[in-house]
């Protein structure tokens, strides 16, 4: 008889965005998260199944938060602007780490050759667009953007902008770089 699980899968895949993020995929071994999940090694194969879909599970995790965090950040009343550049220098990590966004570095890693990543990637940056897009639609209603540029194309160079500075911010460019770099983005 198997013994119930005694910990929180919600907790361990939280917790393993932050091992996956800081090492990679491949550089992290079953025994690297078991370790620093505190789990053990039965325990992560039969309730994870494999590292790969702990992996997955984990992009999702963070793609959802990211997420869910970027459209909190830009609903609201007040400027656009100055929460569209806080929002960009958040999706790359602008002032806080240098890990990039663990999507785009996931994409990088393992590319098109990983149908499971390269799904998780699109659905997080067709999220991003369109979460871009409706902010720029409601600051092209409010006068604050202009309305020179469609806001699907604007949302896509905003898109464009995280994951490059993301890449940079990974690369070790300094925060004040990155910063003039979205200043000029959300400017344009």
């Amino acid at each position: 008889m198997a013994r119930p699980m005694t910990f929180d899968a919600d907790v361990v895949i939280d917790h393993a965005v932050g091992i996956f993020w800081r090492q990679g995929f491949a550089a992290t071994t079953p025994q690297n998260l078991v370790d620093e999940l505190g789990i053990g090694k039965g325990s992560l194969y039969n309730t994870f199944k494999s590292k790969h879909h702990l992996f997955t599970l984990a992009l999702r995790h963070y793609s959802q938060q990211r997420m869910d965090e970027l459209a909190t950040g830009l609903e609201g009343p007040g400027a656009l602007k100055p929460r569209l550049r806080e929002a960009l220098a958040t999706l790359a990590g602008v002032g806080e780490h240098q890990l990039g966004c663990l999507t785009v570095n996931a994409v990088a890693e393992v590319g098109m050759a990983d149908a499971a990543v390269a799904e998780i990637a699109t659905e997080l940056f067709e999220r991003m667009q369109e979460i871009f897009r409706s902010a720029i639609k409601r600051g092209q209603e409010s006068g604050e953007i202009a309305a020179t540029r469609a806001p699907a194309a604007a949302a896509g160079a905003l898109m464009a902008a995280a994951i490059g500075t993301a890449v940079l911010a990974k690369a070790g460019t300094s925060p004040t770089q990155l910063r003039r770099i979205l200043d000029a983005a959300v400017d344009i």
